[in-house]
């Protein structure tokens, strides 16, 4: 028997797809006496041959609420088999959420995206690692964003390497080369590296995981040009200069911040600056003209600004509980009800950051009226350009 004078509600075993598992001589002691396991289906396979004749197994399936239930009718420790590392967006994560007073103790293998760097002998001492397994794109976004050089994807059966390589396209970041581990220690074992275009047309076994090596740089400007964005039909000048867009994202204060809300986004100049310097900021961008849902879309993928929201509907309409609460909000337009709009908001969220930029006297009195009496400090700078109306950025906080 294992000698230990703590208690154990749960050992975690990392294994790989390797058909004879390596364990050290305390993990084979723990399963020889235990009589309790768990894992996924594909684990169970792996490990049945070596676990006790009269065992009892519970499979980890989607149903989380479920197993836990499971889990507390047994009054022993059980033994829980997970991929790699249980700690590495694994199962021991979700352990610790859902039972967070369970006392753990884990015998980890390398992760996926690990064996794939050793694997492709790779450097990984700059290496950012992501999932978009059962999650959404930000994570990645983020990391594209921000240029990393090298990127492991932990991928699943709808993020597939080629939908990764396709998003990747359509916003410009052709500048990596895809590396592709396939069921890794099996003896099915497939490696490749591909270009991006390439990899779009390739389908892979679904135990996948993917390396993105950054084969040449891609300019990242602070200060996006006027030019490079496409403008509303008739109406060029109907946009947030690049000078003035600065100065209103230094008022934004986003570092620290989780969400930010773009008021009358037009043609997303300014969701799509603030998302280039705050590429880990949620950002949602509202705007009324259906037109400028295909001019901000487009915006996006030629600046390579994934992961901007775009509403395009009346904001006054909107059920706002579908939406994240914003810690930040600009106020870009407003249809003539600025008032209102800030009640809204501040309903929303009371600690909110405003900030706006207004051309005529009328809105400045309105914003700084409506926004003093809700105790907030006001801040304002202004701008002028060349010939240009002069620019009032006002910044509200608490």
């Amino acid at each position: 028997m294992i000698k230990t004078t703590e208690h154990i509600d749960y050992y975690l075993i990392g294994i790989s797809n390797h058909p004879t598992p390596v364990w050290n001589n305390e993990v084979l002691q723990l399963i020889k006496e235990s009589s309790v396991f768990s894992g996924g289906k594909r684990h169970y396979e792996l490990v049945k041959s070596y676990l006790p004749k009269n065992h009892r197994w519970i499979e980890i399936s989607g149903k989380m609420d479920a197993l836990i239930e499971q889990y507390k009718m047994v009054e022993v420790a059980i033994i829980v088999f997970a991929s790699g590392d249980p700690f590495f967006y694994g199962f021991g994560n979700t352990l610790q959420r859902l039972l967070p007073n369970a006392k753990l103790k884990a015998f980890p293998y390398f992760n996926s995206i690990q064996l794939l760097c050793h694997k492709t002998q790779t450097n990984c001492n700059n290496l950012i690692a992501v999932s978009v397994h059962g999650r959404d794109w930000s994570a990645l976004d983020e990391a594209l964003i921000n240029r990393n050089e090298l990127i492991g994807i932990l991928t699943d059966h709808k993020k597939t390497p080629a939908v990764i390589a396709k998003r990747m396209l359509q916003y410009g970041f052709d500048n990596y080369s895809i590396v592709i581990g396939e069921s890794l220690d099996s003896d099915t074992e497939h490696i490749e590296e591909l270009d991006v275009s390439t990899c779009t047309t390739k389908t892979h076994h679904r135990l996948n995981c993917v390396l993105l090596k950054r084969i040449r740089s891609k300019e990242k400007l602070f200060g996006i040009p006027d030019a490079a964005f496409i403008p509303l039909e008739n109406r060029v000048n109907m946009i947030t200069k690049m000078p003035i867009r600065l100065s209103t994202i230094n008022a934004l204060a986003l570092q620290g911040k989780s969400v930010f809300w773009d008021m009358g986004s037009c043609t997303g100049s300014v969701a799509i600056e603030a998302k280039q310097q705050f590429p880990r900021v949620k950002i949602v961008a509202f705007e009324k003209r259906a037109e400028c849902r295909t001019i901000i879309q487009q915006n996006t993928e030629r600046i390579g600004t994934p992961g901007i929201e775009i509403v395009i509907d009346d904001f006054f309409n909107l059920n706002l509980k579908n939406f994240p609460t914003p810690d930040v909000v600009f106020i870009g337009g407003h249809g003539g009800r600025l008032k209102e709009l800030i009640q809204i908001v501040h309903q929303l969220n009371p600690e909110v950051r405003f900030v706006t930029n207004a051309v005529r006297e009328t809105s400045s009195k309105i914003f700084i009226s409506a926004l003093t009496k809700l105790k907030y400090t006001i801040s304002t700078n202004t701008i002028q350009l060349n010939e240009h109306n002069t620019i009032s950025i006002h910044t509200a906080e608490k």
